[in-house]
């Protein structure tokens, strides 16, 4: 299984990292233009046996994301576009989208689903609080589609362009399924602001009520209001995790989600202790896209390819600031995007 999520796609570069073609099983694509979707990506890659479903950005903005995969391998079970943008709250003011799909193995029905996810969350650095919020809405819908109806979910993966560094707040949000941010600035958020702008602290909540997603990232209904059994389950985990922090910490408001999600990439490279980066251009060089998928945990480890879980068998390396500046960094003559692609490939088992 392999996947691959980028910022923007030629056929060539698509298909040029694998020997053949038909290895690549699942797409994620950020920054698609509407009418080249329309005209060029979906009809050839229909052609060449992929599925294809598309989100284009809300307001005036006319580009989105795309996820596309095999049919010889994938049924799709369900697709959800998700609009970020809410008229009536104004912390969702932006135009920003995701897309998520539960897929089902062809080769065998009893095989457990994938629910994919691929979003591309607002740059703004001092606006974290947004990028918490549509994060936030993105892991509801994840949650919705990808729950196997006892209390657990179906192999997650997630791609995108999260406009956040590693081991930022929000970054490590989604590694650790928890976040405490009483105080937290929210240009400190995301780690790309490095002035002294975006002091304000978060709110306490980060949304309004009315957006009707809770601190665990799950939609509540007027059944939820009723508190079942899962629900305060994970709010009992919440609170004890709370409990392990020092005492000034405590009180601290928090959100969390139920997620075990690693990252593909460490973000350093093999042997040495110089960064990895996505994008590098005259403004910056880092990370920011990332691929996460989920894994079983034991003994409080995080174990790939458990219960039915995903087993990371390799990926495409990256490169290095340093690299990237001695071709003229990004877009050059060679790579018609900013960003780079990234690549890997899991075992599923059936």
């Amino acid at each position: 299984l392999y996947v691959l999520p980028m910022t923007a796609w030629i056929f060539s570069e698509i298909f040029g990292f694998l020997p053949h073609s038909k290895d690549v099983l699942i797409m994620c694509l950020q920054e698609v233009q509407d009418n080249h979707y329309g005209m060029q990506l979906k009809p050839i890659l229909e052609s060449l046996g992929y599925h294809c479903e598309y989100k284009m950005r809300t307001g005036n903005k006319r580009d989105g994301c795309a996820i596309c995969f095999k049919r010889s391998k994938f049924s799709l079970v369900s697709a959800s576009p998700v609009e970020f943008y809410r008229p009536m709250i104004q912390i969702l003011d932006r135009d920003n989208i995701g897309l998520v799909v539960l897929l089902q193995p062809t080769l065998s029905q009893s095989a457990a689903r994938v629910c994919v996810a691929n979003t591309h969350l607002l740059y703004n650095p001092r606006r974290g609080d947004i990028k918490l919020t549509q994060l936030a809405i993105l892991l509801a819908e994840i949650n919705k589609l990808a729950s196997d109806g006892k209390d657990g979910h179906c192999p997650i993966i997630l791609c995108g362009d999260f406009n956040s560094v590693p081991d930022s707040p929000l970054y490590n949000f989604i590694r650790n399924g928890k976040l405490i941010y009483t105080g937290l600035q929210i240009g400190k958020v995301s780690g790309q602001e490095t002035g002294h702008r975006g002091q304000r602290a978060l709110t306490n909540p980060l949304w309004p009520p009315s957006l009707g997603i809770s601190s665990e990232c799950q939609y509540e209904t007027i059944k939820d209001a009723e508190c079942p059994v899962d629900d305060r389950d994970n709010s009992e985990k919440l609170m004890a995790d709370i409990k392990n922090y020092p005492m000034d910490q405590q009180t601290a408001s928090a959100i969390c989600h139920k997620f075990k999600l690693l990252s593909v990439y460490s973000h350093y490279l093999p042997g040495s202790n110089k960064t990895e980066v996505t994008t590098c251009h005259s403004k910056s060089a880092v990370t920011v896209d990332y691929i996460f998928y989920s894994a079983a945990k034991h003994n409080g480890a995080a174990m790939s390819g458990e219960d039915g879980h995903l087993q990371l068998l390799g990926k495409l390396a990256l490169l290095t600031e340093q690299d990237l500046w001695t071709v003229n960094r990004l877009p050059n003559e060679n790579n018609s995007s900013d960003h780079l692609s990234l690549l890997a490939k899991f075992r599923h088992k059936l």
